[in-house]
């Protein structure tokens, strides 16, 4: 199994000058905010704008050292998911880590299949027998899909959050999984890890990203 140092990760060094880049952004509005002739709006867009891209680099960085260890194919779930959100067709993907996940995933169907971005589209395709439940991923193969995971209690009162959320928190809060997730209503993505749900932005960059580091 490829494992990525995560310590020496060319993304870590990208991530650090680009969160020096806008520590200096910052630091030239505070310079500018005394200064009455200079509107300092201008300056906000680009800390946004810099601030989008290191959350994109972010978001890959982060996804490749949590799951290198466990899948050669993290690309290919990165190209699924950016093509399931373009469509907006919902899908909840459980990658296996360290922690058995038997006791925790239930009711799917086996499939025992070679991950690929065009099958695990094909099963979240609208109307698919299998779209409905999570696809369980070990190592580079597809175990099973419409599995059943739990819901977080913790989440389940907040109203924002959807089925698919909810039942994604659940199971990281319970084991180490990562579980990736794609909205239906609106076609935003996230990662549940260790309980926390976090989005990912701009997935066509981090797909990029990827593709270059091979």
């Amino acid at each position: 199994m490829l494992q990525i140092n995560c310590d020496v990760s060319p993304m870590k060094e990208q991530l650090k000058l680009q969160l020096h880049h806008i520590a200096g952004k910052i630091q030239r509005s505070l310079d500018d905010i005394n200064n009455e002739n200079h509107c300092l709006l201008s300056q906000f867009d680009e800390i946004r704008e810099a601030f989008n891209k290191v959350e994109s680099i972010a978001a890959s960085f982060y996804l490749q050292c949590y799951l290198s260890s466990f899948t050669n194919n993290y690309l290919d779930l990165s190209v699924s998911i950016q093509h399931l959100s373009e469509r907006r067709h919902g899908a909840l993907i459980v990658v296996e880590r360290e922690d058995e996940l038997g006791p925790f995933v239930h009711s799917g169907i086996p499939l025992e299949a070679t991950l690929t971005s065009s099958l695990l589209e094909s099963v979240f395709y609208p109307g698919s027998p299998l779209h409905d439940g999570a696809v369980l991923v070990r190592s580079d193969r597809i175990v099973s899909a419409a599995n059943v995971l739990p819901v977080s209690h913790a989440a389940v009162e907040d109203k924002k959050l959807g089925t698919r959320h909810r039942a994604a928190i659940g199971l990281t809060e319970l084991t180490d999984a990562l579980v990736l997730v794609v909205s239906e209503e609106t076609g935003k993505t996230s990662f549940a890890f260790k309980g926390q749900l976090h989005p990912i932005n701009a997935v066509d960059a981090i797909v990029e990203m990827e593709a270059a580091s091979r």
